[in-house]
């Protein structure tokens, strides 16, 4: 009987789980999606049922096993990604979720970042997470919790009460409860771990009040993290692979070497550097994070969000109505040279990193006559490939490694004018792998690569295969020019909403 070589990968994302089964080969061999519900409790808060991530999951991993005609008894590991920083706590006992989840989005605990900030204690928790205090991160949605609720903390504080991200939820239930750990990628994620020592923080967790007893163990993103029982699955399965999702797509990426990076164009855009085996601190406040721990190496990355990239195009369909549907972005754009001098600024949120602005609005400028829709919609392109510049731009300042070529992934992708002029504005080749689900091939490869169906990094790497590169094709004058005019129209945009 030979022994069991595919890989079954679990993308728990925010509004969809997906479970893809890969062979030796690192090839898809079949899938399953189930959409979930977001709840929407109050303006700003962001709400998802924990036994339905749970349950998705679960329906999932069987559907894409059935397809895939496998039995239990094939699956040689299991591999987790999640969307990070999403809270969920449940009781120890019974294994029921004891509140709703908290997603990544919500901004309920925000007052608890408010008086982090007053107290004068930013500094403290940069330093020690490499984290911009942000009710973005677990860590506040927990204290929010126990403040709110007093029977909650007897709870908590007696030790009845479990707390961890979406990874340490599904490994829980995949164990039926045998199991309460996270990976070291994702307790990056929470606020409250020192990525310094690679341990929760005691001065943070005590700052906040938060029980550590509530916390899961931290284990590495790759190796034995613990077994599925045999009832779901139909055989016991380990599972040797855990990262959150932007950092298992920087590994699925192959971005093994420091100065490699990736970028997923999604709603917005999520840029990772992998800066080697220690914490490049950030003076322009990007994100230091863990990209992974494997045996007794662990490896960093610096980490840029943009809030709005495929969102924008979203917004020429749904609020300006120039396309019907977003693929028809691209022929639009190409129908025209160039932006005949149009600048879209895509502040429909305020603006991420590196401006870090709430305040900042959209904006469109350079209008003439003679501007048509395709302009508008060529500039948007633009203005997706300029603040990936502005986040690559620091990040070389940040980590004194040179970018010299980005890998990409996400829907945007697949847009190759979009590419183009990506490579064009950064002036290095822009690469487009054969697969693009790489938030789930890589959870499969630190999967396959703690079980033993791959034995390196350096197999990996010969496994990851690209579709296409896209190669600069303008002058470094034109670029330095046309970069010069998008950051004159962002200056415009920041601070807009405090003007009078």
């Amino acid at each position: 009987m030979s022994e069991p070589s595919y890989i079954l990968s679990l993308d728990q994302g925010t509004t969809s789980s997906r479970a893809i089964v890969f062979d030796r080969r690192g090839s898809i061999v079949s899938t399953s999606q189930q959409e979930t519900t977001q709840i929407f409790p109050r303006p700003g808060w962001v709400n998802q049922d924990a036994a339905e991530i749970w349950t998705t999951t679960l329906a999932t991993a069987r559907d894409a096993m059935a397809r895939a005609g496998l039995a239990g008894s094939d699956i040689a590991a299991i591999g987790i990604a999640n969307q990070r920083e999403t809270l969920i706590v449940w009781d120890r006992a019974s294994g029921e979720p004891a509140a709703p989840a908290i997603v990544w989005q919500s901004r309920q605990s925000q007052p608890v970042i408010d008086e982090i900030v007053e107290r004068g204690m930013g500094a403290s928790y940069q330093e020690r997470t490499g984290l911009v205090p942000d009710a973005y991160f677990t860590a506040s949605k927990l204290a929010w919790l126990l403040a709110e609720d007093p029977e909650f903390r007897r709870r908590a504080e007696g030790g009845k009460l479990l707390a961890g991200t979406v990874d340490s939820w599904l490994l829980w239930n995949l164990t039926a409860g045998a199991v309460h750990a996270t990976d070291v990628s994702n307790a990056s994620r929470t606020m409250l771990f020192d990525i310094n020592t690679l341990a929760w923080s005691p001065d943070l967790l005590s700052d906040l009040s938060i029980p550590p007893q509530m916390l899961p163990r931290v284990v590495d993103s790759s190796g034995l993290a613990g077994t599925s029982t045999g009832g779901l699955l139909g055989a016991d399965v380990p599972i040797t692979g855990i990262a959150g999702d932007q950092q298992a797509a920087l590994f699925g990426q192959a971005c093994f070497a420091p100065g490699d990076a990736k970028n997923t164009y999604g709603t917005g855009s999520f840029l990772l550097m992998n800066t080697g085996d220690a914490p490049r601190p950030s003076a322009h406040r990007l994100l230091n994070t863990v990209a992974w721990r494997i045996g007794e190496l662990t490896d960093y990355a610096l980490e840029g969000a943009v809030f709005v990239s495929g969102a924008a195009v979203g917004w020429l369909r749904d609020g300006l109505g120039i396309i019907a549907s977003s693929e028809d972005v691209e022929p639009l754009a190409a129908s025209v040279s160039d932006s005949d001098g149009v600048v879209v600024v895509p502040a429909l949120t305020g603006l991420g990193a590196p401006h870090w602005d709430p305040a900042a609005r959209g904006m469109i400028l350079g209008l003439t006559r003679g501007t048509t829709a395709a302009h508008i919609a060529r500039a948007t392109l633009e203005a997706i490939a300029f603040q990936t510049r502005d986040v690559t731009d620091a990040m070389t300042a940040d980590s004194g490694l040179a970018l010299t070529a980005l890998r990409v992934d996400g829907g945007a992708a697949r847009n190759d004018l979009l590419l183009q002029i990506q490579s064009d504005v950064l002036g290095v080749p822009v690469v487009r792998p054969t697969i693009v689900e790489t938030t789930a091939i890589g959870a499969a490869f630190l999967a396959g690569l703690g079980s033993g169906v791959w034995q390196s990094e350096s197999e990996l790497s010969r496994l990851w295969q690209v579709d296409r590169v896209f190669d600069p094709r303008i002058t470094a004058s034109e670029r330095d020019a046309r970069y010069s005019t998008w950051q004159r129209a962002v200056d415009r945009s920041l601070g807009w909403a405090t003007n009078t």
